[in-house]
Parts: structure tokens; sequence; C-alpha cells
């Protein structure tokens, strides 16, 4: 018998992959036993806050600490954080408090005085003044697209808009950090990166990352805004050493939502041609945006379709607001709504079939086949064409995105097992709460045959193997292909026991079910009896990334009906069917659970998210969840999660379900009303401006 080669199990047999797992620590977060950053208490532990700029922009004349420093049970503080604001919240010193609430008096009684500068809180401002714009990419391609808007068989020409959107997460960033000794230091911190923030904080205190300690078992969200440490993280390693005591650090909600990050906006004013046999002609775009003080934004447009005739031209726009972060597939989503929008337009304008002419215009056999799967499951049929009646009326409208989802080299997983059959794999990955150690369990009790239970799986520390961070969908297919070769590797070592053991040859041992046998069960022994045959230290195996356990690219199309009241103009969504390219899912369960979360983001984004900032202050308005407002589950509708397979590689999928959600629904209003809204969110209000052709 051949030797066996390490492939994923086929779904139809498999124990675990492929099926429904249950979260392995489900148990522990749902009793509160796990314990997140922001549950962390430590003998002693003191609580900093920071002092944050009050205006948007300027120069700090003086500070004055005396008041905070006289404060009873106020420990430390450090100065030397900024003088220089470029957005209101912006981080000037911190402060360490026998309690959060000390802490949070003394940085009240911090008092500044500013030189102010003049401000900029938003795109269309920034626009205006050339200082704050800078020329980004441009695309030339084909001919001049406006020696086409005679001869197309439709031309549309609008304004489009996505506004900045935050990260919401519900663990705010934060840290807590204890020095063990002199030049060893152990930081629990809520973030997606464990291995790159643990060498950052190592640089900022300037000792060994071997002398760092990183631990972030659970973590409540990131969605791309916890890859660093942040100065969370140097400040409290910072304010610890000055003290002697750990010091936690968790950002509040303000903080969280005016400093943390955010997700870029993005403008377009747009000129487009199709063909009358459904083909996109011609593309004139001019798009902007911002990535707040720090500039640098860009979009990738024309997006998915294509268009042989292309001029675009970005500009980015530097703003007095916080900086930019990932946020859940960065710019796709704004790509999306803008491209799908237009593609819609023209679709309508030139009485054609906007789901033919997304076929006729993609070059991926896998879409078409989605679109036609996902068009007969919403019934693409009974869509209303703009001609919707009474004060009701539904619709349907579609979109695509497009995913990258590979993985790479880096993750190292180590499985050992003991000689009593005890099984422990770990890995220094992190598991954003997309049930990361699950899989990491999963992989394990499938290779070697026994129950999942029996599997102790640990990640996020980074003492344990090297992993990269949880960003770009690539978590699963880098970690995956590592624990599968650590496992594969035990399993192999295992096999050439029960050859001599059993008096079998190793390429013929069958591990199933807690047993180990020969191919037709002539000869077993339970997983236990074999193991006991290990040397005193059993064994252990080191598993690295294996390209050929995993492929990158994902695919998906969403459909959407939607119900519009036209007396309030308030958009209510019906069903969503999400159509995605997962390749292999190692836990069913967890995959469709991905796509579901993603079109709640995506249905959020669509109806109800948008950042406002005051001209005249710079000051955000609604820096908190009850006006800046995420979608609530009372308003989510049935949603229809659709795997596609195309192939036997592990692909992620955290970011793609989130893609085509908002140009979806933005399609639908249109479908159900005829009208059509050009700007996020579709609150009435828009519905009432574009009614009345207020764009």
């Amino acid at each position: 018998m051949a030797q066996r080669q390490p492939e994923w199990a086929n779904p139809a047999t498999s124990k675990y992959l492929g099926k429904n797992i249950p979260r392995v620590d489900g148990p522990a977060k749902v009793s509160g036993a796990a314990k997140y950053t922001f549950d962390i208490v430590l003998p002693g532990m003191l609580y900093a806050k920071i002092v944050r700029s009050p205006i948007p922009s300027g120069t700090l004349k003086s500070i004055d600490f005396s008041e905070a420093k006289a404060m009873k049970g106020v420990r430390a503080i450090i100065e030397d954080l900024g003088r220089n604001a470029r957005f209101a919240g912006q981080e000037i010193a911190a402060i360490a408090a026998d309690t959060e609430e000390i802490a949070r008096d003394a940085v009240h009684a911090v008092k500044m005085e500013w030189e102010t500068s003049p401000h900029i809180s938003s795109t269309q401002q920034g626009l205006t003044d050339p200082s704050r714009t800078r020329v980004g990419r441009e695309v030339n391609r084909g001919e001049d697209p406006a020696s086409f808007w005679n001869s197309a068989a439709a031309v549309i020409e609008g304004e489009y808009y996505v506004p900045v959107r935050e990260h919401l997460c519900l663990e705010s960033h934060g840290v807590v950090a204890r020095w063990d000794n002199a030049d060893n230091v152990t930081v629990w911190c809520s973030t997606q990166a464990v291995h790159d923030a643990a060498g950052e904080i190592a640089g900022n205190l300037g000792i060994p990352k071997s002398n760092v300690t990183l631990i972030c078992e659970y973590m409540g969200g990131g969605f791309g805004s916890k890859f660093s440490a942040g100065i969370e993280g140097a400040v409290a390693a910072r304010l610890a050493k000055m003290t002697g005591k750990p010091v936690k650090l968790m950002l509040e909600r303000y903080e969280e939502q005016v400093a943390s990050g955010n997700g870029p906006d993005a403008y377009m004013k747009c000129k487009a041609a199709i063909g009358s046999d459904g083909k996109l002609l011609a593309i004139d775009a001019q798009l902007a945006g911002t990535s707040g003080f720090g500039g640098g934004w860009g979009l990738p447009f024309p997006y998915i379709y294509s268009v042989p005739n292309v001029r675009v031209k970005s500009t980015s726009v530097s703003v007095n607001a916080g900086g930019a972060r990932a946020l859940r597939a960065p710019m796709h989503p704004q790509a999306c709504f803008l491209m799908e929008s237009v593609v819609d337009e023209l679709a309508v304008k030139a009485n054609l079939d906007p789901l033919e002419v997304r076929k006729a215009n993609t070059d991926s056999d896998v879409r078409r086949r989605q679109f036609d799967l996902g068009a007969q499951m919403i019934n693409w049929l009974k869509r209303s064409k703009g001609k919707g009646e009474g004060r009701y009326r539904r619709g349907i409208g579609c979109a695509t995105g497009t995913w990258g989802g590979g993985g790479g080299r880096g993750s190292v997983c180590t499985v050992k097992i003991g000689k009593d059959g005890s099984v422990w794999v770990g890995i220094g990955t992190q598991d954003l709460g997309t049930g990361t150690r699950t899989y990491v369990a999963a992989i394990v009790a499938e290779e070697l045959g026994i129950d999942i239970k029996k599997v102790k799986a640990e990640i996020g520390s980074s003492k344990l193997g090297l992993s990269g961070g949880s960003g770009g969908s690539t978590t699963a297919a880098s970690v995956s292909p590592a624990v599968k070769m650590a496992a594969f590797q035990a399993r192999t070592r295992l096999s050439e026991l029960a050859a001599n053991q059993m008096g079998i040859t190793a390429a013929e041992a069958v591990f199933k079910d807690g047993f180990v046998s020969n191919a037709d069960g002539t000869k077993k022994v339970t997983f236990e009896r074999l193991c006991s045959a290990l040397p005193a230290g059993g064994l252990e195996e080191v598993g690295t990334f294996n390209p050929d356990l995993q492929a990158g690219g994902a695919a998906g199309v969403q459909f959407v009906e939607v119900e519009v009241d036209t007396w309030t103009g308030l958009v209510k969504p019906i069903k969503v069917v999400a159509v995605q390219d997962c390749g292999y899912w190692l836990n069913k369960l967890a995959t469709e659970s991905q796509l579901i979360g993603g079109v709640i983001q995506g249905l959020s984004m669509a109806l109800l998210e948008d950042r406002k900032i005051d001209e005249r202050t710079g000051r955000q308005l609604n820096p908190n969840m009850e006006t800046y407002k995420p979608i609530g589950s009372v308003e989510i509708p049935e949603i229809v999660p659709v795997l596609f397979a195309t192939h036997d590689k592990v692909t992620g999928i955290g970011e793609p379900a989130c893609i085509p959600t908002a140009a979806a629904v933005a399609n639908a209003v249109f479908d159900a009303t005829g009208v059509r809204i050009r700007r996020l969110p579709i609150t009435p209000k828009r519905y009432f401006d574009a009614v009345e052709g207020r764009r």
C-alpha cells in the first residue's frame, strides 16, 4: 500500500471536518469562564486613562498636571504622548491610579491651553483646499470614454458617496501589562496579531521580543482594527514599569470610536456607457476619500467587471479626524457599491436585465453559476422593475464581490501525544471569534481518529509557535495547513508504532473512533493502548505551512429582497441569499455563521452606519452606539447562506461575505420604487431627497 499523503478528509466520510462542529470554547464563553483582556484583574493592579486633545487641530501651549498629581490614588503620569493635535481625541498624556474612577477624575483635572489652527472635517471640505489633497491612483486604459457617449445604448452620469464607518468592536481596544522582573513583561492584549503585537511592544520598550509574553486567549472583535497593540500597549507597559504594579488600560466607547481607526469614505463623480449587447463600454470617474489625518486613500476601481475604456483619477484627502485602519474587506464594500450602482443604472436605462448584464461582463464562470443559483433561490423573475405600486413596495437587487483569502507561510504548529494518550496542539494564532480554536482541535481529532473533546487546543500566546496576524481572511488558510502537517506527521509516527506493535504495515493503519486497526478491522487496539508503547516523553511533531492544502480566490454574489414603506421612507430587508465560493470548509456551522455575520455588517452599512463630525468644532457628534446606529437583532431579515464548493483547498471567507450587501440593497430599493439612491446609508431622509430629485 502506497504511503499516505496529506489531504483534507472527504466530508462524505469524515467525522468532523466539513461538518457542523459546535465551538469547543462555547461552554467557557457562555458560562463566563473565558477570560478576555477586559476580564483580567491582577493583585495590586492600577488603572490607566488617556488625556486627549479636545480640539481637532492645534499646538499645545501649556499643560498643568499639578491638580491631577495632588489627587489621592494617582500613581504615575506619562506627560509626553503628544503636543500637536491632528484630530479631536488624539493622545496627549496618560495617568495611572488606584481605581478607574480616580484615573478618570485625574484626566479631567489636567488643564491644557491650546493654540488652535484651521481644521477640515470632511472629504468634501478637503477637496476645496489644495494643501489637503494628493493625487492618487490613476487608470488609463483603451480609448477616451468621451468618444462613446453619443454612440452607446445608454449613458448615465452621477455622484455617489459611502461615508466613513467604524469597527464597533464590543470589546474595546485595551491592554493589561505586568512586569515579571526588570527585563520581562507579560501583556494581555485584545489583538488580532499576537506575535506582531508582541514584537511591537518589545520594540517600544527596547527589549528583545523573547522578553515579552503576549496573551490573547479570547477577544471581542477586531474587524481589522486590532493588528497593533497601539499606544495603549506602550502606555500600559511604561506605566507598569514606572509604578512596579500591573496596569490595565481599556478604551471607553468615545475613545474607541474617535481614536481606534475607521473605514474610509468614498466619493465618486462618474459617467459611464453601455452597449446594446449589454457590454460595458466606458467609464470616466473621479474618486476621492479620506483616511483621516494621515492621507494615503485608495480604491480598487473599476471593480469586478471588465471595462475596456477607462479614465479614473483618485484623490486622497487629509482631514482632521482619526486615522483609518483596515475594516473587513478594506475598500471593497465601498468599491462594490460604486461600481454595482453604475452597472445597475446602465442596465435599467438600456432596458436590459441587470442580472444578464452582470453575467455578460464577468470573466468568471464560477460567478456566472453563482448568479444563476442565487437568482433561482430569490426568484429573480418576480422583481418589480421599478414599477411597484401601493404604500409597501418590494424589490430585488443583486451585486457581487471578490477577495483573495489564500494562506501564506509562517505558521508553526506543535502536536504532542503523551504516553497516556493525551493530545495537545498549540499554535500562536488568535481567534477573532471565527472559531479558530475549534478547527485547530478538529483537524487533529480528524487526523488521529479520536474524539475532539480529547484534544486540548491552545492558541493565543506569543510563546507558542509563530503565526501571522488575522487579516485578509488568511488565518484559516495559513494556520490549518500547519496544524494538518503536525497532526499528519504525528499520525505517521503512530502508524510506524502500530506496525511494530500489531504486525501490520504502517500504510494500512486506520485511525477511527478512538481505535487503531488494519484495513479490515481484524486487528484493533484503542488509541490509548497504542500510545502506551510510546517512550516516556511521548512524541512531538512540528508542522509548517503546506501550500498544497490551501488556495486563494473567493467569488461571491448576493441577492437582497427589500420592502420600502413609501409613506415613511423606511427600507426593510426581507431576505438575503448569499452565495459564496469558500473552497473546503473546515467547519460548516462556523462557515455559514461567517456568511451570516458578513451580511449583517453589510446591511448595517447599507441602512444605518454614518460617522458624523461637526464641521464647526471638528468633533464627532455620534461617538457611541446610540446615535452611531449599528443594526439590531430585530432588524435582521432571513439570511440564506449558500456554500458554493469549487475546490478542495482551504480558503478564507471572513471578509468577502460583507462586500456585496450594501450595493444589492440599494439596487433592490430602486427595483421596488424606481428611486435611485446614490448615497449611503439609505435613510428615510435620503429616500425622500431622491424622490424629490435632491442628490
